[in-house]
């Protein structure tokens, strides 16, 4: 077996009394004593800290880099403004995600920040076509969620609180370079913060310091992201569904489709496109009837009895802050929302209503 890797903040997970799990190669918090439900519940109210520095970051140096990078993702690169942040997807030839990933233009460079599980294929990706990815391997990546982020953050980093959404930028705290990002996977207000890994205990330590700051695992991430409506790789996208399919066509702009001035050009572009907004499958939200949690892999049913499954949910679970379950599903998209489908749950047939999402309400400081 692999060993498995640690984050800088290893020591301090275990001194907080953390569950710790194997998570894509890495040794990760699960959850706290606090438990997953009451980590849940404290980044909706006041402010999770998150460990996140299994994540890929990787630096893309080089006048043209924005230009090369919009050979590989279908999003506007090269209009990103200096400070700016923007989501965008790694495609293959037949359409399909690769990985999904955060851009920040850093003015001299990019940043990329890549999912741990896809980052070594990323990286081989960016190399095979071109481009010279340098790996960042001395920094952790911290991400502090919640209402009460920006009064944590800026009680230690003042200027954090000028931040908008999607803002990116270096701030300093204590002599040392952060790379800050307004932004998450939490649907709440926050920041994703890189520190360079020996600092990393200390700046946690201190974010932990403030009023209502708390560590959260790996298991409150997931419930928050799935609330916030947010696909996950390798659940709700891979390979072998395309951004329509995904519910991610708006992350491709106009300027990137079909008469836009710097039209495909990226990997699959031939199937993406026309599909944009005419795509016969769609992500959809499922709010099931009862308290029973639908997971992953469920197969849906357009019947009460009978037929054969029309889609399954891709992301299933009890949101603890809608008080319900809460899915995801791969269905047709000609089903209308209010529409009653069923999720074979245990051979028996759960009700479940197509629910619009999020299913929470995003608190974004735009």
């Amino acid at each position: 077996m692999t060993e498995l890797r640690r984050t800088p903040l290893y020591d301090l997970h275990i001194e907080l009394g953390a569950r710790m799990v194997p998570f894509a190669g890495w040794e990760m918090p699960v959850q706290y004593p606090m438990g997953v439900l009451g980590e849940h519940l404290h980044t909706r109210k006041a402010a999770g800290l998150f460990d996140v520095s299994h994540m890929g970051q990787v630096i893309l140096r080089g006048e043209d880099a924005a230009q090369a990078l919009e050979r590989l993702v279908p999003a506007d690169i090269v209009g990103l403004a200096r400070g700016r942040q923007r989501y965008g997807l790694f495609t293959n030839d037949e359409g399909g995600i690769l990985d999904d990933l955060m851009v920040a233009n850093k003015g001299d460079h990019l940043l990329l920040v890549v999912n741990a599980a896809c980052a070594e294929q990323d990286i081989a990706h960016m190399t095979a076509t071109g481009l010279a990815p340098e790996v960042v391997t001395d920094r952790a990546l911290l991400a502090l969620q919640g209402p009460g982020a920006e009064a944590a953050l800026a009680a230690l980093v003042p200027d954090a609180a000028n931040l908008r959404f999607m803002d990116a930028v270096d701030l300093t705290w204590e002599g040392d370079r952060l790379w800050v990002s307004r932004s998450g996977y939490t649907g709440e207000d926050g920041f994703e913060i890189s520190i360079h890994e020996s600092r990393a205990p200390d700046f946690a330590r201190a974010l932990l310091a403030q009023e209502g700051v708390a560590p959260i695992g790996l298991g409150a991430r997931d419930s928050l992201r799935l609330e916030a409506g947010l696909p996950l790789y390798g659940h709700d996208m891979d390979t072998g569904v395309t951004p329509a399919q995904a519910g991610l066509g708006w992350s491709i702009p106009k300027v990137r489709r079909a008469g836009g001035e710097r039209e495909g050009g990226f990997p699959g572009a031939g199937a993406i496109l026309p599909e944009l907004g005419k795509s016969s499958r769609a992500r959809r939200g499922l709010r099931p009837e009862g308290r029973a949690p639908i997971r992953e892999g469920t197969p849906v049913f357009a019947e009460a009895e009978g037929g054969e499954p029309v889609g399954r949910v891709t992301s299933g679970g009890f949101g603890p802050s809608v008080g319900a379950p809460v899915a995801m599903a791969s269905l047709p998209a000609e089903i209308p929302e209010g529409a009653t489908v069923y999720a074979e749950l245990r051979g028996k047939r759960l009700p479940a209503v197509i629910a619009p999402m999020p299913f929470v309400k995003p608190t974004y400081k735009r």
